[in-house]
C-alpha cells in the first residue's frame, strides 16, 4: 500500500496535465500513488491521464464520473478520497506542480508530529511558467508563526482576519483517515472556496501543524478557476463579493453546528462580514448576491 495518495482532478487540462504528474514523478520520496480523477474533460487531456496510467500501472490510476460527466471539483476530490489507499493524501490541481522534496518532507513533519491532522507551509505563486519576464514569482505569506500546532479555532480566526494568508489547497498533506473523518469536500459548492471550506473542516476539527517550507508552486494563467471569475465579477481577491459572501455564510453555519461561534473566531467571523452589512456597500454588491447562488 502507498503511503501517500495525490489526488489530481483535471477538466480540460491538456496544457498543463503532464507537468503536474511529472512533478509527482520527480519526488525524492517514491512511496505515492497519483489518482487522476476525469472531470468529463474533452481536450484530449483523458488521453494524456490514460497514457501515465498504461505507462505506470503500480502508482497511477485514472478515475472518471458515471457516464463521464462534468460534476465539479469537490466531487471529483471526493471521488478521489474514496478511492484512496495512502496513510496521507495530497491535492494536487491539474494546473500547479510539486518541488521536488515536497512529500518526503512533509511526511517527515507528520512522522514527527502525530496528533497532527494536517501539515502546511508556504506556496510559491508561479507567475514566471509562461517565460514572461515582467511578473515576478512571489512566496505567499503565511501570516502566523511558523513550526508548531495549532489547536482549533486558532487557525481559522487567523485565516478570517486576514483571507490573504489561507494556505493553497496544494500546500497541505493530511491524514487520510482525518479527511474521511471531517467528510471530504462540501458537494453544495463546486467552485471558488470549496478549497477553504475543507481546510476549515479540518482547522476545525483536529490539531494543524504549519510549517516554513514552500513545497509547490501555484500557476498563475488566466484560464484559471479564480482569473476567470474576477473577468466575470463573481470573486475578486480584495474586495467583498458574492463568492466570498456565500463562503462566510457556509462558515457561520458550520461554526453554528460545532457550537463554536464563541470567543476569537465569533469576533473575526463578525468582522469579515461587517462589509457585507454596511447598507451602502449592499446596495452596490446587491446585483451580484444572485450569483452567489451558483456556490451554495
Amino acid at each position: 500500500m502507498p503511503r501517500v495518495t495525490v489526488i489530481t482532478p483535471f477538466l480540460d487540462a491538456r496544457d498543463f496535465l503532464a507537468d503536474a504528474v511529472e512533478s509527482l514523478r520527480g519526488q525524492t520520496f517514491r512511496d505515492w500513488e497519483l489518482l487522476l480523477v476525469d472531470d468529463g474533460s474533452t481536450d484530449g487531456s483523458s488521453d494524456i491521464a490514460r497514457g501515465y496510467a498504461e505507462r505506470y500501472p503500480r502508482q497511477i490510476r485514472c478515475l472518471e464520473h458515471a457516464g463521464r460527466r462534468n460534476l465539479g471539483k469537490s466531487t471529483s476530490r471526493n471521488l478521489g478520497i474514496s478511492e484512496a489507499r495512502g496513510e496521507f493524501v495530497v491535492f494536487l490541481d491539474a494546473d500547479d506542480v510539486l518541488l521536488p522534496h515536497k512529500l518526503e518532507h512533509q511526511v517527515g513533519v507528520m512522522a514527527s508530529h502525530p496528533h497532527a491532522a494536517m501539515v502546511y507551509g508556504t506556496t510559491e505563486y508561479w507567475q514566471s511558467w509562461n517565460g514572461s519576464p515582467r511578473r515576478r514569482d512571489r512566496v505567499a505569506k503565511l501570516g502566523v508563526a511558523p513550526d508548531r500546532l495549532y489547536s482549533p479555532p486558532m487557525l481559522v480566526a487567523a485565516w478570517l482576519r486576514n483571507p490573504g494568508t489561507v494556505p493553497c489547497l496544494c500546500a497541505a498533506l493530511a491524514r487520510t483517515e482525518a479527511v474521511r473523518g471531517v467528510a471530504g469536500f462540501d458537494e453544495s459548492i463546486q467552485d471558488l472556496y470549496e478549497d477553504q471550506i475543507f481546510l476549515v473542516r479540518m482547522a476545525m476539527a483536529a490539531g494543524v501543524y504549519v510549517e516554513s517550507d514552500c513545497g509547490e508552486r501555484y500557476r498563475q494563467h488566466p484560464a484559471s478557476t479564480s482569473a476567470r471569475a474576477i473577468a466575470a465579477g463573481a470573486y475578486h481577491p480584495l474586495r467583498p463579493n458574492p463568492a466570498r459572501l456565500a463562503f462566510l455564510q457556509w462558515l457561520q453555519a458550520h461554526l453554528d453546528s460545532l457550537g463554536a461561534l464563541n470567543g476569537e473566531a465569533a469576533r473575526a467571523l463578525h468582522a469579515a462580514l461587517r462589509p457585507y452589512r454596511h447598507p451602502g456597500l449592499y446596495r452596490v454588491l446587491y446585483p451580484f448576491v444572485k450569483l452567489a447562488a451558483r456556490f451554495k
